[in-house]
């Protein structure tokens, strides 16, 4: 039986994850779909809300477990008996940290083989960044998340008057796009 680890922070987890974490269970017997921490960026939401999400959005697939974790990647793998890492790409610019990744992972452990699956052209633009500023400034998200997972953001944007938290300057006229 083949295990494949989707590690991801999820913050919050989108259809483009969803899209990966769909296609990987459709070629491995079994899926871990991997909350973990990234030092490199600050989470909107804890770990238990990120493993909620992603649990609702994964339920329909039976081989996939949600699970978290902190550390190596690899060292994750080893105590899941874990043999391959699926990674979703977007652009050129996720290829290139990937592919260093992909090669740090395959040095400090040669038996696992990291696969690469190229995002779907719907989703080629989406990222949870992306996600969370949209969401951040009052914009829909609706066609761009799991199901839920637009409330919770809203929630977490959203002031008691309904209002986004952060407004938006209201544009004056042609001017306010001239710099100077």
């Amino acid at each position: 039986m083949t295990t494949a680890i989707c590690p991801a922070s999820f913050d919050p987890v989108t259809n483009g994850h969803v899209d990966i974490i769909e296609r990987a269970a459709a070629i491995f017997d079994r899926v871990l779909a991997v909350v973990f921490h990234n030092a490199a960026k600050r989470p909107l939401f804890s770990v238990e809300e990120r493993l909620e999400m992603l649990r609702g959005a994964v339920s329909h697939l039976g081989n996939v477990e949600v699970d978290h974790a902190d550390g190596l990647l690899v060292h994750y793998a080893r105590r899941r008996n874990a043999r391959v890492i699926v990674k979703g790409l977007r652009a050129v610019t996720d290829f290139e940290y990937e592919f260093q990744m992909a090669l740090m992972n395959k040095k400090l452990d040669p038996g696992i083989e990291t696969f690469f699956i190229m995002t779907s052209s719907a989703h080629s633009y989406l990222s949870s960044s992306v996600v969370k500023e949209v969401a951040r400034w009052g914009g829909c998200v609706r066609d761009l998340v799991p199901r839920g997972v637009e409330e919770r953001l809203r929630a977490k944007f959203v002031g008691a008057n309904g209002k986004p938290l952060k407004e938006v300057p209201p544009l004056r006229g042609p001017g306010d796009w001239e710099t100077g």
